[in-house]
């Protein structure tokens, strides 16, 4: 791969209630996006009262990420949003990231982002920790005014997080957390987050924050 084309794509995230990703991403390749790879997670929301007396504020959500070339993202955005009707609440959220490097792919593009250069109104904070603390993430990050998140299954490796089984290395479950925050709130809420869980101390989970390019259905 020419790593001019890192600077020509971008990571296209969309989240959508258990069961809709394949219809979005079989809308999206009419729009000329090749494919895209399907998370399975939970979605949480902390501020509708009505579904926390009832005990419902977490939803299963499947979160399709594509890799998508910028000339393509800006004919299919629109689109997409229209078409799922990301406009109203609870339907969907679709956003856009830069991707600053990308290796093990064949993806090949022509096309440049041309965009002016300015501050982002939102950014998407990832933190990943052991399986059964997403739900203390999320807790931080209320505290910090956070409105919600997608907690995702996932595993990992590392030097901290592996024990020895009959001389087998055991990689534990994780959680990633990701809440998309306005721009002047992710340094607050990440901060609470790297607090209240200890995320300084080796092993106990890592935090970091990505700008997003563009965003729809946040309400």
């Amino acid at each position: 791969m020419n790593l001019d084309t890192i600077s020509k794509l971008q990571a296209f995230c969309i989240i959508v209630n258990r069961g809709y990703a394949s219809k979005v991403l079989k809308f999206a390749k009419k729009h000329g996006i090749m494919g895209g790879t399907v998370f399975l997670g939970v979605g949480t929301s902390k501020h509708n009262r009505f579904l926390n007396l009832l005990d419902l504020t977490d939803v299963h959500k499947e979160i399709l990420l594509m890799l998508v070339d910028c000339e393509t993202v800006e004919k299919s955005f629109m689109p997409i949003v229209e078409k799922f009707k990301f406009h109203k609440p609870n339907h969907g959220i679709a956003f856009t990231m830069p991707v600053n490097q990308i290796i093990g792919s064949h993806f090949y593009s022509e096309t440049y982002c041309e965009k002016e250069v300015k501050s982002t109104m939102f950014k998407a904070i990832f933190t990943i920790v052991d399986k059964g603390k997403g739900e203390d993430v999320m807790t931080a990050a209320t505290h910090a005014g956070s409105r919600g998140g997608t907690i995702i299954n996932a595993r990992g490796s590392g030097v901290h997080e592996t024990s020895r089984v009959f001389n087998m290395d055991i990689a534990p479950e994780k959680e990633v957390v990701l809440i998309l925050a306005k721009s002047e709130d992710a340094d607050k809420i990440a901060e609470t987050i790297v607090k209240e869980l200890d995320i300084k101390k080796p092993g106990n989970g890592v935090v970091f924050i990505q700008d997003i390019d563009q965003t729809y259905g946040l309400h």
